[in-house]
């Protein structure tokens, strides 16, 4: 294994971001098994299921490792069951083939794809059946395709075995827990009572564990024999292989610049990621129910809202993610949304901004460490790493949504609309309990859902001299023709931003021949030649709050985050943005792939993250059978690149569509993209 050098702890005593070090686990025992793979895939989130259903596709053996024990993440785990999609692409049908899949299996499973009736989505359903419908659709694929399934729930990646160039990935250790005998059950204490015991080696008295050592299929080489045997790909929720390989990657806020000019400060911060939540489910009654405040509800009643006056109903709330609706309630309008108003036995998701995100953003309490507190806190030693995460932040986000069920059915404040808004909603119970929509005695979802992780910064190149990465300004339909950029940005940043959007006329922007207010902006998003994938979404915020800890009462959001967001075009997956520096055979996908902070925002939702898996997955499987590494297929461009074409061509006649209908330079009619 490459050695990294050791890290005093004295420093990460006296480090000024609070962290808290971690009491490293035990030297590991031996293997107790050895896993062989051709592509090991961390994370089984929508990204990490896409990965894993085209390479099983393509007669691949995969290898695929979860910390929960469901596949699926957002729909499943992380319990958000409300596929957000946007209406252009929804009306067109216009996804990868195993996405399409996806949803007419959630189609036969009910008899319709929106089982719940909610008015965010055109399919609501429930996260508990979500990983039965997708896990059955993996291995519908293995044996389409002749590929191998070995699935590892209830799994972390404790280290990764990189050789002494650095960069390959050789092998991993895996801890996979299972319950003592006597002990309850998995699923029974939060994530927060648990995760630190699953990334230790020793097994104690709630786990059993199991060390499983993953390594490279034996295989035939290919001409030449330079290419790896096989491939990692990180698509956990919040980039931990990237933290663990310890390769060049961003979290949080961008500085402010020509490509990123509606940053909300001047020279990043990276504490400031997006909310995340842990979901619930809540059930309509007919008859009042008994509620008694958790004993840590006054901590955090002053953060819960409606947030703004147009949405202050609680039907409107209830019925926004609805995710089971056996009868039809009568119809009710309110600020401009018309729904069936809730009946008795109908089942609600919650995921709300003002109520169970909880949206921390400074060094004393952000949920994803940085680079910096993971040295400080010894988990980039050998043996350290315990999945880079705040666990007392994790705790305080269980503790808020277990609130925002209070306020809900019984609270009578508003912290942004304040008094005679909020009225008690007796009538409602929260499900909880092995059996329920969550899978969880405690109700909360297995895993919260996440927003932003650490996000790799690609390889430098053509065009990208600091390293390949998707910008806002690649997908914003912002025309930035207003005072604010004007006056913040200095004239030559101000005229690079023009420049950089002037599409035909960028020649007369650079060259100044031409006022900048003449100048018309491209009606399109970047244009790449590598891209391998797509997605469409509106950059949506849900900004960290500004003091610590983040319920305070009085607590406002980080200004000026919400000033990036709005409608964006429909964009491209670049292989570029996949491929990490430093390391030959890792592909990133899901979330942290590289993009801004911004642009995150709106590559995040559920078509993207398969669209990128499905990516990495065809990608990997490529590889391994021409015998070429994944940046070879880029390296040259702009120039042209034979094998990467290869690469399109199979993606677009698997069904796995690369760009959108029309996509040219000449097109100027994405407005229509609703």
């Amino acid at each position: 294994m490459m050695k990294r050098s050791l890290l005093s702890l004295t420093i990460g005593l006296t480090f000024l971001e609070s962290v808290v070090p971690v009491a490293l686990a035990a030297p590991p025992r031996s293997p107790d098994q050895t896993v062989e793979c051709e592509i090991l895939v961390a994370g089984g989130g929508l990204s990490g299921a896409a990965t894993a259903y085209e390479a099983l596709l393509s007669g691949r053996t995969v290898c695929l490792t979860e910390i929960t024990d469901w596949v699926g993440g957002q729909i499943s785990a992380q319990g958000t069951s409300a596929l957000d999609e946007r209406p252009t692409q929804r009306q067109q049908l216009f996804y990868s083939r195993g996405y399409l899949d996806l949803r007419q299996r959630i189609k036969s499973k009910y008899g319709e794809l929106n089982p719940g009736d909610c008015w965010v989505s055109e399919s609501c359903f429930l996260p508990k059946d979500a990983h039965n419908i997708l896990f059955n659709q993996l291995k519908d694929a293995a044996r389409r395709g002749k590929g191998t399934l070995k699935w590892f729930p209830s799994t972390v990646v404790k280290e990764l075995d990189i050789n002494q160039s650095g960069k390959l990935i050789q092998g991993a250790i895996a801890i996979q827990h299972r319950p003592v005998k006597g002990a309850p059950r998995l699923n029974t204490s939060p994530l927060s009572q648990t995760i630190e015991d699953s990334y230790r080696y020793e097994n104690s008295p709630q786990f059993e564990k199991s060390i499983v050592r993953f390594v490279p299929q034996q295989r035939k080489k290919q001409t030449g024999g330079t290419a790896p045997d096989w491939y990692v790909v990180d698509a956990t929720e919040t980039g931990e292989l990237i933290g663990l390989a310890d390769v060049p990657y961003r979290l949080g806020i961008d500085p402010r610049s020509y490509l990123e000019p509606s940053s909300s400060s001047e020279t990043g911060d990276r504490y400031c990621t997006q909310g995340f939540t842990y979901t619930f489910a809540m059930e309509a009654t007919k008859e009042p129910q008994a509620h008694t405040p958790p004993s840590f509800y006054q901590q955090y009643a002053p953060y819960y809202s409606y947030e703004l006056q147009r949405l202050a109903d609680f039907g409107l709330v209830f019925t926004y993610r609805r995710i089971w609706s056996p009868k039809e309630g009568q119809q009710t309008k309110f600020g401009g949304v018309t729904y069936s108003a809730p009946a008795p036995g109908d089942i609600s998701m919650q995921n709300w901004t003002w109520g169970n995100d909880y949206r921390p953003g400074t060094a004393e309490d952000n949920l994803i460490y940085s680079r910096d507190q993971l040295q400080a806190s010894g988990q980039l030693q050998p043996g350290g790493w315990m999945g880079g995460l705040r666990t007392e932040t994790l705790r305080k986000g269980e503790e808020n949504a277990l609130g925002y069920f209070h306020w809900l059915v019984a609270g009578t404040t508003d912290s942004q609309l304040g008094a005679n808004v909020k009225q008690p909603q007796p009538n409602n119970r929260y499900l909880s309990g092995l059996d329920s929509p969550m899978g969880t005695a405690h109700g909360l979802s297995k895993y919260p859902y996440m927003r932003e992780g650490r996000r790799i910064i690609g390889r430098p190149g053509w065009g990208h001299p600091q390293g390949f990465t998707l910008w806002e300004i690649d997908i914003s339909r912002r025309d930035y023709n207003d005072e604010y950029y004007r006056n913040t940005l200095s004239p030559q940043t101000y005229r690079s931003l023009r420049a950089a959007l002037a599409g035909f006329e960028a020649a007369s922007a650079i060259a100044g021949t031409k006022p900048l207010d003449q100048i018309m902006r491209r009606s399109r998003s970047t244009i790449y030649p590598d891209s391998i994938g797509i997605g469409h979404y509106a950059i949506d915020f849900h900004p960290c709050m500004t003091m610590s800890p983040a319920e305070t009462p009085g607590n406002k959001e980080r200004e000026g985050e919400r000033r990036g967001a709005g409608q964006a075009y429909p964009f491209q997956i670049p292989l570029r943005a996949l491929i990490p520096q430093k390391i030959d055979n890792m592909l990133v996908a899901g979330k942290s792939i590289a993009t801004s902070h911004i642009a995150a925002a709106a590559y995040r939702v559920h078509s993207f993250e398969w669209s990128a898996g499905a990516a990495a997955g065809t990608t990997a499987a490529f590889a391994l059978e021409n015998g070429i590494m994944p940046y070879q297929l880029v390296d040259e461009l702009p120039r042209p690149e034979p094998q990467l074409e290869a690469l399109k061509r199979r993606l677009q006649k698997n069904s796995n569509p690369i760009t959108f209908p029309d996509t040219s330079i000449f097109n100027q009619n994405w407005e229509e993209w609703k």
